[in-house]
């Protein structure tokens, strides 16, 4: 029976990409010698919110997720991120192989929502494996499913996943309205003849008595 542990070496941004991307690089290795032909790889993975301090800021900005601080004994619970696939090529041993992790800043997502409150220190995530392995062997080619158990933990900086989204979207940030609010808010900003959409929520702030600096 083959045996297979998976560790990340690192998590970082792909500035190249085309839309906000962090790239895994993962440590695969199998302890039998078993030859692998290929791993069709599959991976869930989770931010585990529970395992990190939070200060009183990011206490304030995690409320509409976890309710008050005296109930995220209940509520501070490990939830998925996302979830992704590659391919992995043949190797004997061990090999190491990237996986993409696409992001986005769209705050209907429990990530992105999670991670905008985040301002410093690590995001503990755990990447849970599944998938399926070819191996090769004196009588042909062989499948079995990855164990069930496979998983690796990372502490992923803040600043990584902040700088990434601040290379796409610099000192901006968007919201997803429905039709009917967006239709409201530009008869809202046609009628006060404000110049663009940012003047037209600072009106709507400054309405509450909030202004921006």
């Amino acid at each position: 029976m083959s045996d297979y542990s998976f560790a990340v070496l690192d998590v970082f941004a792909e500035p190249y990409a085309v839309a906000p991307q962090l790239t895994a690089r993962l440590r695969i290795e199998e302890a039998t010698g078993q030859v692998i032909h290929a791993i069709a790889l599959r991976c869930q993975v989770r931010i585990e919110p529970q395992r990190r301090h939070y200060d009183e800021a990011e206490t304030r900005g995690l409320r509409g997720l976890f309710g008050e601080r005296d109930r995220w004994v209940d509520t501070l619970k490990p939830f998925q991120w996302m979830q992704c696939n590659t391919t992995v090529q043949g190797f004997t041993g061990g090999c190491d192989v990237d996986l993409v992790l696409p992001c986005t800043y769209d705050f209907d997502v429990i990530g992105s929502r999670y991670l905008h409150a985040i301002d410093a220190g690590t995001v503990p995530i755990t990447l849970l494996f599944s998938g399926t392995v070819f191996t090769r062997g004196s009588n042909g080619f062989g499948v079995q499913p990855v164990p069930w158990d496979c998983e690796a933990r990372y502490d992923l900086p803040v600043a990584v996943w902040q700088q990434m989204i601040a290379s796409f979207f610099p000192h901006t940030g968007w919201l997803r309205l429905d039709s009917d609010v967006l239709t409201l808010l530009a008869d809202y900003r046609s009628r006060h003849g404000l110049i663009s959409w940012e003047e037209t929520v600072q009106t709507l702030l400054a309405a509450e008595g909030q202004t921006v600096s």
